[in-house]
C-alpha cells in the first residue's frame, strides 16, 4: 500500500537510522523510536500500520511492546527484529499476534517482502472493516442479521469482544442463534484460520461426555479400542463451544475448569497431560443464575466463563428485524434448494410479524424453508405456511377451560403429576415431536428425555387418559 506509514524501533542509533533510511527508499513513510516506552507514544499520536522493533531494548522491550499494542482498538503488523540467539523467543511472539520476524544483521531483500506482505495484508484487513461497517450499517454481521436497537448493541459487544482470548457466556431461548453468535465471535477473532468446534453437551450420555470432550487412550474404558482426541484437541488454536452447559455433569464441570484454568489436559487413560491453546465460548438457554442456585452449575465455572454475557433475545422482542432476517433466509433456501423465489406477499408478511415465535429464528428459518420447497418460485403465499400456523399451543381459555389445547389440574394434584400432564400434552400437540415441545417447555431435549424415562410407559398413554387420574 503506497505510503504505508512504518515506526522502527532500535536502541542502537546507527543501526535505526540506517533501517530508516533504508525503509523510506522504498516510498515507505517512516518514524523511529529508541525503545517501546516511546514506541507506544508515537502509536498513539501517529498511528503506523506497521511497526518493525527490536527484541531487546532498555525499558519496554519488544515482546512487552507487542503485548501493550494488543490491548488498543487499532491493530498494526509487527515484525520483529531478533538476534541469533533469541529465535526461539521471536517464534513465541508470532503466536502472542506478531506479524514476522527477521534475523540481525538485516537482509534488505527480505525485510523488502516481509514489508511488502505486511503493507499488503494492512490493506485487505482495512477493506474487510470497510465491508463490515458497510454490512453492519444494514444490518448484517457475520451470520448475524438485525437493524433494531437491540442487535445493534449486540453487533456492537461481538465486535468489541471477538478480538480477546476471554471466555463468553452466550444465554437466551431456544432458537435465537446462540452457534451463530459463537461462530461469529469466531470468525471476526484471530483464531479464524483455525478449527471452530461446537459440542452440545445435552446430547451427549453421561457416560461418555468426559471421553469427548477430554479425548481418550486406547484401553482407557470398554469399548475404546483406538486413542481418540477430545474436542480440546480438535479445536487446538481455534474455539470451542459447549452449548448446554447446564446439562454437563457437575464432575465434569470440575475437571473443565481446570483445564480452562491451567491451559492442559489429560485424556482419559493418560499418565501425562498436555497443553492446551483453545478460546472457550459456552451458551445455555436457561438463567445460568438459576442454574448455579439449582446445583446444576458449578459456580466457580460460571464465574470464569462468564467474563462477557452476551444475552440472544427472543424474536418476539424484535420482530422489526423479521423482513431482513426473511431476505436472508431465502437467499439461502434459494441456493440450498436450487429455487427462485423472489419474496413474501403482504398478506404472509403480516401474519409472520403477528406470530409469536416460540421456536424463535430457528422456527422461522423452518417455516421459510418449507414454503420455499413447497413454492418454488415466485413469491410466498399464506398458502404455502404449515397447518394450523399461527395456532396458540397451551393457552387456556376462561371459556374454554377443557380445550384440546388447554391443560386442566385439579386441586389436590401433585407438581409432579401436573408436570407431567404439561409435557405429555405439550407432545400431543406437537404430534410427538420432542425438540419442538422442548422449546415450547423451554427444557433442554436431554430433559425431556430423561422425564419420558421417568414416566415409562405413561409417556406413551393419551393426554385424557393421564387427565382423568389427575
Amino acid at each position: 500500500m503506497a505510503g504505508e506509514k512504518v515506526l522502527i524501533v532500535e536502541d542502537e542509533l546507527h543501526a535505526l537510522m540506517g533501517l530508516a533510511e533504508l525503509v523510506s527508499g522504498w516510498g515507505y513513510r517512516t518514524e523511529t523510536a529508541r525503545d517501546g516506552a516511546e514506541a507506544l507514544d508515537k502509536v498513539m499520536a501517529w498511528q503506523p500500520g506497521i511497526i518493525v522493533t527490536d527484541m531487546k531494548m532498555p525499558r519496554m522491550d519488544g515482546i512487552e511492546l507487542l503485548n501493550r499494542l494488543g490491548e488498543l482498538p487499532d491493530k498494526q503488523c509487527v515484525i520483529l527484529l531478533t538476534a541469533q540467539g533469541s529465535i526461539d523467543r521471536a517464534v513465541e511472539a508470532m503466536k502472542l499476534g506478531a506479524y514476522d520476524f527477521i534475523q540481525k544483521p538485516v537482509d534488505p531483500t527480505r525485510l523488502k517482502m516481509i514489508l511488502a506482505n505486511a503493507s499488503r495484508q494492512r490493506e485487505t484487513e482495512l477493506e474487510l472493516d470497510f465491508t463490515r461497517r458497510r454490512l453492519r450499517e444494514r444490518g448484517v454481521l457475520g451470520s448475524l442479521v438485525g437493524s433494531s436497537r437491540k442487535m445493534q448493541d449486540i453487533f456492537a459487544l461481538i465486535e468489541r469482544v471477538a478480538p480477546s482470548n476471554v471466555s463468553v457466556l452466550i444465554t437466551g431461548e431456544s432458537g435465537t442463534g446462540k452457534e451463530v453468535v459463537a461462530r461469529t465471535l469466531h470468525e471476526l477473532s484471530t483464531r479464524k484460520p483455525k478449527p471452530f468446534v461446537a459440542v452440545n453437551c445435552a446430547a451427549i450420555p453421561e457416560t461418555l461426555i468426559e471421553a469427548e470432550i477430554f479425548g481418550y487412550e486406547k484401553g482407557a474404558f470398554t469399548g475404546a479400542i483406538e486413542r481418540s482426541p477430545g474436542c480440546f484437541e480438535l479445536a487446538e488454536e481455534g474455539t470451542l463451544l459447549l452449548d448446554e452447559i447446564g446439562e454437563m455433569p457437575v464432575g465434569t464441570q470440575a475437571k473443565l475448569l481446570r483445564v480452562i484454568e491451567e491451559k492442559r489436559l489429560r485424556r482419559l487413560g493418560a499418565k501425562i497431560e498436555k497443553s492446551t491453546n483453545v478460546r472457550v465460548l459456552a451458551a445455555t438457554n436457561k438463567d445460568p443464575r438459576e442454574a448455579v442456585d439449582d446445583g446444576h452449575l458449578r459456580a466457580d465455572l460460571f464465574y470464569r466463563l462468564n467474563v462477557f454475557n452476551i444475552h440472544m433475545p427472543p424474536l418476539r422482542e424484535h420482530k422489526e428485524d423479521i423482513p431482513a432476517i426473511l431476505e436472508a433466509i431465502l437467499a439461502d433456501m434459494n441456493e440450498k434448494h436450487e429455487r427462485a423465489v423472489t419474496g413474501v406477499d403482504k398478506e404472509m408478511l403480516a401474519r409472520l410479524m403477528s406470530h409469536d415465535w416460540p421456536g424463535n429464528v430457528r422456527e422461522l428459518r423452518n417455516t421459510i424453508e418449507r414454503a420455499v420447497i413447497l413454492c418454488g418460485e415466485g413469491q410466498l403465499e399464506s398458502r404455502h405456511l404449515p397447518p394450523g400456523f399461527g395456532e396458540r399451543v397451551l393457552r387456556p381459555s376462561a371459556d374454554d377451560a377443557a380445550s384440546a389445547n388447554s391443560v386442566q389440574v385439579e386441586v389436590g394434584a401433585t407438581v409432579d403429576e401436573a408436570e407431567r400432564l404439561l409435557i405429555l400434552k405439550t407432545l400431543e400437540s406437537t404430534r410427538n415431536n420432542k425438540t419442538r415441545a422442548a422449546e415450547i417447555l423451554g427444557i433442554s431435549l436431554k430433559t425431556l428425555h430423561n422425564k419420558l424415562k421417568e414416566y415409562g410407559s405413561a409417556s406413551f398413554a393419551s393426554a385424557e387418559s393421564i387427565e382423568e387420574r389427575v
